[in-house]
């Protein structure tokens, strides 16, 4: 039997010896491998958390202390010894495990993070309402290097460093890598920490020839403090966290589970906020993923991947940019993921990755505006959601011409709640003078980049999906700037919003085959929305819009209230994603939950007809009421 087998839940792992516990780390390292690379997610992270998460399972008591992940696809290892084991081979599928904690799934799971730099603030507040509660319970929060780049974790370090007797350690999981390597100056102070190895040599040296002399007391203890903290800021400069007020403990090999334990009693054992500086190696223990010069295998990538929505976005950059020496572009720690590596290998003097800090990119994109340069921002759509206030008033305030290219906008599926980009286009509504663009294919992605990068009095914004790059579908007229796809009849307008382009193309072929005569259109830009669709709702029996952003605040919602001012009373129908939280599962499944398909819309437009036809057929019998 495995030793995995035996492991139903933390306490476990308590009982297991120095042998069972070393073959248990292989046997995890195993699973993850063989798991990862058949259900896809995060395989890197994990393989170098396995001895950082045995060792907090074996000195905290999980649930009652709180073991919190930031970012949350680190917590593979949790999962497997919290009694999900059984479950792992379900791991980002249908019905299965998610690939972040889950509060449904386990009560050792508290939060559901994936942004960044979230946890400590999450372990603060957790430690201080333990104390106000009178309970004797600590919180254990993980963080990575990456996360630590984030102005969010310094600002809750702030606060807990103030706080002197809260029962809180804080674990910082250094491997010198988000996705890719780790940036800025935190991560050069880390370096200089990892990369000093002889201080813990040279300051036992001091102190063993100190304390040989006959004269040690009060006065020499204060001198050998003095020695010691000056040689530690120098061969090792951890001051930025001592400066703070926070006990310090490292580095330690995250690596060697004894020295980690014995780390973490220490820190447990202080009565008040302590770091722990625990150094790995992302991909530890899988020769693949070590040696993957990209990003420590952080994700599966899939052999032989058809071209992507991000492709044709990466490709274009790199032709603008020998054509415009104005054109710059910005990443928060996702060089590859948006496909701004190229651009930063053809020009290595126009790229700026900033760390996961997307607050501070959007207003140093703003910046450089002013300076007069054209930023182009790579972004995840869901992480456009942490820096609104900065698009809002900093860049479109400024009129500052920024151009913002949401990757993976819409369903995206597998991640979960938290990496659907169903918000862009609701924030974006919000904000004066912006203007939105939703290619439907890979050729308009092209296009709408090339316009969207000539605004430079205003913020552009350009959202597509994630995954293989829809067919293109070309225009069969066009009526001023919006595309017609389709045409044969005026029961009703189609308005397909980006990559729905192709569902309302399917919609169409159904509703034609219930005998409705159907156009349908692609605005191209959203926002602001085109006075040609105004008119041209004037025309049709029934309006409907398609769009993968929720229908709360979206394009819908836009273009509703622009009929709405224009004394259009065309009947009109808004699709959309609902607004809630929704489970992970592939694009096509969540659609499909969701309704949000060509049969399920066509079937919903055709019911609407049939109700509006037999209203107007229903014979007016008012005048043979009495009184009447």
């Amino acid at each position: 039997m495995r030793v995995l087998e035996t492991v139903e839940g933390p306490a476990d792992l308590k009982k297991l010896t120095d042998q069972q516990l070393t073959d248990l780390a292989t046997e995890i390292r195993d699973v993850l491998v063989e798991t990862v690379t058949r259900t896809g997610g995060h395989l890197g992270p994990n393989l170098g958390m396995v001895e950082i998460t045995l060792a907090m399972h074996r000195v905290f008591d999980s649930p009652r202390d709180r073991l919190l992940f930031d970012i949350g696809h680190q917590a593979y290892v949790h999962k497997l010894v919290t009694g999900r084991a059984g479950e792992f081979g379900t791991l980002r599928q249908q019905g299965g495990l998610s690939g972040y904690p889950s509060q449904a799934e386990s009560e050792h799971d508290v939060i559901e993070n994936c942004h960044a730099s979230t946890a400590l603030s999450y372990a603060d507040g957790l430690a201080k309402a333990y104390r106000v509660r009178g309970e004797d319970r600590h919180v254990v929060a993980v963080i990575g290097d990456g996360a630590l780049t984030g102005g969010m974790a310094w600002e809750a370090l702030n606060n807990i460093a103030a706080a002197k007797d809260l029962n809180l350690v804080i674990i910082v999981n250094d491997n010198g890598r988000s996705y890719s390597p780790t940036v800025g100056g935190l991560a050069t102070h880390l370096t200089s920490l990892r990369t000093n190895p002889r201080y813990e040599k040279v300051l036992d040296l001091i102190k063993k020839n100190l304390g040989r002399t006959p004269y040690v007391g009060p006065p020499m203890y204060e001198v050998l403090h003095g020695v010691k903290k000056g040689l530690k800021d120098m061969l090792a400069p951890q001051g930025m966290f001592e400066d703070l007020g926070l006990k310090y403990v490292g580095p330690v090999d995250g690596h060697d589970r004894q020295a980690l334990e014995d780390a973490l009693r220490n820190a447990k054992a202080f009565g008040g906020p302590v770091i722990v500086h625990a150094v790995t190696k992302k991909g530890f223990g899988y020769a693949a993923a070590e040696q993957d010069e990209e990003d420590n295998l952080h994700q599966i990538r899939p052999v032989n991947k058809p071209r992507g929505w991000t492709d044709v976005f990466s490709d274009e950059l790199i032709k603008i940019g020998h054509r415009r020496q104005d054109v710059v572009a910005i990443t928060a720690a996702m060089l590859h993921p948006t496909g701004l590596a190229p651009f930063a290998e053809e020009f290595p003097d126009r790229i700026f990755d900033v760390g996961i800090a997307e607050q501070h990119a959007v207003t140093s994109a703003a910046g450089l505006a002013l300076g007069g340069l054209h930023p182009v921002v790579g972004l995840y759509s869901t992480f456009l959601n942490r820096a609104f206030d900065q698009l809002l008033l900093d860049v479109a305030l400024h009129e500052c011409g920024v151009t913002f290219v949401l990757d993976r906008a819409g369903v995206t599926g597998d991640d979960g709640p938290t990496h659907n980009g169903i918000y862009d286009m609701s924030l974006s509504n919000l904000v004066p003078g912006l203007r939105l663009a939703a290619p439907r294919d890979g050729k308009r992605v092209q296009e709408l980049l090339n316009e969207a990068i000539e605004v430079d009095d205003a913020p552009t914004v350009l959202r597509f999906a994630k995954g293989e790059v829809f067919p293109d579908i070309e225009a069969i007229d066009r009526v001023g700037q919006i595309d017609v796809l389709h045409r044969s009849g005026k029961d009703v307008l189609l308005v397909g919003i980006g990559s729905m382009a192709a569902t309302a193309m399917e919609v169409a072929q159904r509703l034609e085959a219930h005998g409705f005569g159907v156009t349908v259109v692609d605005p191209r830009w959203v926002k602001p929305v085109n006075p040609q669709l105004v008119e041209l709702a004037k025309d049709f029996e029934l309006v409907a819009t398609i769009e993968d952003n929720g229908r709360a605040g979206g394009c819908g919602t836009m273009i509703a209230q622009a009929l709405r001012d224009a004394g259009v009373e065309t009947p009109f129908r808004d699709f959309g994603v609902p607004q809630e939280f929704l489970e992970h599962a592939k694009r096509a499944a969540v659609l499909q939950a969701i309704g949000l398909t060509g049969q399920e819309v066509a079937r919903e437009i055709t019911e609407q007809l049939t109700r509006h036809a037999e209203a107007l057929s229903e014979p007016d019998t008012a005048g043979d009421r009495p009184g009447t």
